[in-house]
């Protein structure tokens, strides 16, 4: 089977008030003071800086086996939470902050050019996204792959929404992040290529034309991973229940496994108009799973129920292959039951009774997944 490793970015949280808290550089030296061995990773520091103080990643090692992905983003998870917890915060997976904040940008040259080419939009960008890398043979198959799944991209930001908050305000969005984040010059949808020759091709025109800084700066929503043998899919929220970026790593695989049958076979990449593959992202972003979305086949309004069963249908045979299936097809059904990270959140903040921070703490304590938090987190949130 392809091995897949997941990326998360976490928001830093105060532990009494839920306000963002840039405290990145402290969490950062206490995982550095570690030496990461308490997370069994092979002395790997734990966690990265992010463009912002006020946010940390952490990543998986690449795994077969999906009860394995779980038990390590769980375990990153609180890897994290116990170096936040050192420098006096909590760590929540959130995709976007719900309260008020002004973010402070993190230090270093990288973060300095940014903030002068890009602005205002630079200085707000505080979202926090998952990331999932699927290893592929070669760049002639990752290209292959990557002009076959771009139809079913926007269902996976469905799945995944877990940012409808900004700024103190509800934006009626699922996933607010997603639309945040196509501010960027080279984010969203992407063309055809048809080789890893146009791939790279189009990756030299653009940075030559000295908009953006280096390859890093490269957004598309599914891309050739510059440092590792993988695609990587990059446009789903971070997740707050780790089962649900499990869920989502298993369903980008059964895609990436689906579109390189597709190309062995011969079959060409779907026709699919780049204008409407935004349109199809601008729909998921603002539906979540609580209303229309633009079916993958059709590029057509349809029901959400409808486009998620698609979507399983569509990569039905690989999830058998790599036994992912009933993993899969529960997890599909738990999220239209109880809803995905927006809709859970909404849910949290009209049972503290509009309260904001309360919401925000309690989201840090489901973040681990169980009790574990629950000495962090002050009496209001529980």
């Amino acid at each position: 089977m392809r091995s897949v490793g997941v990326e998360e970015e976490l928001l830093l949280v105060d532990p009494r008030t839920g306000q963002p808290a840039a405290s990145a550089g402290a969490v950062l030296a206490s995982a550095l003071r570690s030496g990461g061995r308490a997370a069994g990773a092979d002395g790997e520091i734990p966690l990265e800086s992010e463009l912002h103080r006020e946010q940390v990643e952490c990543a998986t090692r690449p795994l077969t086996r999906m009860d394995e992905l779980h038990q390590e983003i769980r375990r990153w998870r609180a890897e994290a939470a116990r170096h936040a917890e050192a420098a006096g915060v909590l760590v929540a997976a959130l995709a976007t902050c719900p309260l008020p904040v002004e973010p402070s940008l993190s230090v270093g040259e990288r973060y300095r050019w940014i903030a002068r080419q890009f602005g205002l939009p630079a200085q707000e960008q505080l979202t926090c996204g998952c990331h999932v890398h699927v290893a592929v043979d070669s760049d002639e198959e990752g290209v292959a792959v990557l002009d076959r799944i771009r139809p079913w991209l926007s269902v996976l930001t469905a799945l995944s929404a877990n940012s409808p908050f900004w700024q103190g305000e509800d934006t009626t969005y699922g996933s607010y992040r997603s639309r945040v984040w196509s501010r960027w010059p080279t984010a969203g949808p992407v063309d055809v290529f048809g080789s890893p020759e146009r791939y790279h091709r189009r990756v030299r025109a653009m940075v030559a034309t000295g908009a953006i800084r280096d390859e890093g700066m490269i957004y598309f929503d599914a891309r050739l991973a510059a440092s590792y043998p993988t695609v990587e899919i990059r446009v789903a929220d971070v997740c707050l229940d780790a089962s649900t970026a499990v869920l989502l790593a298993a369903l980008v695989r059964g895609l990436v496994d689906t579109a390189a049958r597709d190309w062995r076979g011969g079959r060409p990449s779907p026709v699919a108009d780049t204008s409407l593959l935004r349109l199809a992202a601008w729909r998921a972003a603002r539906s979540g799973l609580d209303g229309p979305l633009i079916h993958p086949a059709t590029l057509r309004e349809d029901s959400a129920e409808a486009v998620v069963r698609a979507l399983y249908d569509h990569v039905r045979d690989a999830l058998e292959d790599n036994g992912d299936a009933g993993l899969v097809k529960e997890g599909l059904a738990g999220l239209q039951a109880h809803g995905n990270g927006a809709r859970v959140q909404r849910e949290l903040l009209r049972g503290t009774g509009g309260d904001l921070a309360a919401m925000v703490l309690r989201c840090a304590r489901r973040t681990l997944g169980d009790d574990a938090g629950a000495a962090a987190v002050p009496a209001r949130s529980r």
